[in-house]
């Protein structure tokens, strides 16, 4: 499976630390920028290219930091076939995953330290969908809204 991420100069030590990590624990990762700090950069160019990785790669998933990854998230759902969550917590990761399939996750550099931000994305990689029927169902309905 692949991992793809994005950010811009707010989350870049972050997305830099949360990389290592994925790495050092074997996961094919794919870095989508940006490759370097750049205090005027914009986070959309980067996290949109890491949600076409996600989007073109069925089965991969995709991790875009920010300051608050707020704004990382909308960009992220503009793109077709993904689905991007806000990652607080561990339940909030868990239910994400289980009940929406989702498969982006939004991290925000003022928010989660670099180790609860690694506890974050391996819960994320890790945890399966539940694929109950309801779940399948409701994304469907997701899936046909975008195409409205």
């Amino acid at each position: 499976m692949k991992i793809f991420l994005g950010t811009d100069h707010a989350g870049f030590e972050l997305k830099e630390y949360v990389k290592n990590f994925l790495q050092k624990e074997g996961y094919d990762v794919v870095d989508r920028g940006a490759s370097s700090f750049n205090k005027d950069d914009d986070y959309p160019d980067f996290i949109s290219k890491a949600s076409i990785g996600v989007s073109e790669n069925p089965g991969s998933k995709g991790i875009v930091f920010g300051k608050s990854g707020a704004g990382e998230c909308i960009v992220a759902n503009k793109i077709k076939n993904v689905r991007a969550f806000l990652g607080i917590n561990e339940e909030n990761v868990r239910l994400a995953r289980e009940h929406n399939d989702a498969n982006v996750l939004s991290l925000g550099s003022a928010f989660v330290s670099n180790d609860k931000a690694c506890d974050l994305a391996k819960l994320f990689i890790e945890t399966p969908f539940s694929g109950d029927e309801r779940h399948k169902r409701r994304i469907e309905k997701i899936k046909q809204i975008e195409n409205l």
